[in-house]
């Protein structure tokens, strides 16, 4: 290069100021400006350390760098009248990159709460910044701009090139994370609107999720520049692979919205698909996830849902039935067994009051006398089986108080022309 750029000059000059008796006003000024933003933030952080939300949490990792910036940005516009102050202009962008990175690990978390894969990716995020803005520093930037510019290729009859397409992934990365984000805060503020139906606050969210990604996808390949007719042959493969090996994907996405927004299965429902039953806890646009009392969690397609019967056990109201068989002996007071067997159901908390239980003679077996008693309960979610259990003892209890047998099969065998 025939003339030195402005970051190489500030190097140089940097390298000079070493040399002289001033520079260490200027490594004073900045370790001043950084122990303060260390206090600042401490401070910052231990006021609004008992605050919650995504506000909170982002101002606590961007105090540091911010207020370092703004410190140090005083403190160069007040020495530098004075003395030179080439290092406090070379820890100016390296405070505002950390406030970049941490911004962008900020957002990358709340828009991906459950994602474990950031611990390793904000490192690399990280080495991608600072990569980038040595890159700078150095002047070399506008050579791998160059270099890559050089490599080019055609989509469709869009003419791309490499530095193209790279600008294009990280503006379509950016922009898909900040609206990913902005998606994370419209479900938060959904999920609070108690008032409005469950089923209605999660099509909601998918909604705005799925608008505010196509919009920014649109919205960051027009910065980027490229065309959007250049899309025409993906999405014209896009629609093959819907009408052939993509349509139960569809089919189960749409299936998804029209059970949320019919509300014939709804979070919290106790339904019974074909052999699998349970709490519905989730309902996505794929699948719906039921979760059986016995801890098991069962996967169902939502097109499963609509194309086939649906046994909702609290469709309209929570309220079910159940009920428990005993055998009695022939020779038992059958209005005592009753009456017994009614009380052991009644004295159950669970046991709805209205309708009572009540007892029927279901059938005089070979061995016994078939007694069954019925009893209503409004809160299947906490379980059936239980409930049975704890009706079954009582009855077992109260027999064995008032001796009544409950009889086991048995065979006489005789003998003829024994030997």
């Amino acid at each position: 290069m025939s003339e030195k750029s402005q970051a190489l000059r500030l190097i140089n000059n940097l390298l000079a100021d070493i040399r002289e008796p001033d520079f260490i006003w200027q490594v004073v000024a900045l370790l001043a400006c950084i122990g303060s933003a260390l206090l600042i933030a401490r401070w910052w952080r231990s006021r609004h350390e008992e605050g919650s939300g995504r506000l909170n949490d982002a101002s606590a990792r961007l105090a540091f760098p911010l207020t370092g910036m703004v410190l140090t940005g005083i403190a160069l516009t007040t020495l530098d009248n004075f003395l030179h102050t080439h290092l406090l202009k070379l820890a100016m962008p390296l405070l505002g990159s950390m406030a970049l990175v941490r911004g962008v690990i900020f957002v990358l978390r709340q828009a991906f709460p459950q994602a474990t894969w950031l611990t390793a990716w904000e490192r690399i995020i990280a080495a991608m910044v600072w990569g980038w803005l040595a890159l700078y520093i150095t002047d070399l930037a506008p050579y791998v701009i160059d270099a890559m510019e050089k490599v080019q290729f055609h989509i469709g009859k869009q003419h791309v090139d490499l530095w193209t397409v790279l600008r294009g992934i990280v503006t379509i990365f950016l922009t898909v994370v900040f609206a990913l984000w902005v998606a994370g805060v419209i479900e938060a503020r959904l999920m609070r609107l108690h008032a409005l139906d469950a089923n209605l606050r999660i099509v909601g969210v998918r909604v705005a999720k799925a608008v505010l990604t196509v919009v920014a996808i649109l919205a960051s390949l027009a910065m980027v520049g490229i065309d959007m007719t250049a899309l025409s042959v993906f999405t014209g493969a896009l629609g093959v692979g819907l009408g052939f090996g993509l349509q139960k994907i569809a089919s189960n996405y749409v299936s998804g919205f029209i059970i949320l927004l019919d509300r014939s299965i709804r979070i919290g429902n106790i339904v019974q698909v074909g052999a699998d039953g349970g709490e519905v806890t989730q309902i996505t646009t794929r699948y719906t996830v039921l979760k059986h009392p016995g801890g098991n969690e069962f996967i169902v397609p939502n097109e499963t849902l609509i194309g086939t019967t649906v046994q909702n056990q609290t469709y309209s109201n929570s309220r079910i039935r159940l009920a428990t068989s005993v055998g009695v002996a022939y020779d038992t007071d059958l209005d005592l067994a009753t009456r017994l067997m009614a009380e052991a159901a009644k004295a159950q908390p669970r046991a709805l009051a209205e309708p009572a239980p009540k007892v029927f003679l279901t059938q005089f077996a070979d061995s016994a006398i078939n007694l069954e008693v019925g009893f209503w309960i409004d809160d299947p979610e906490e379980g059936k089986g239980n409930i049975v259990s704890d009706v079954n003892f009582a009855i077992w209890r109260s027999f064995k108080e008032h001796g009544i047998a409950i009889p086991f099969p048995q065979r006489e065998v005789r003998l003829l022309n024994p030997v």
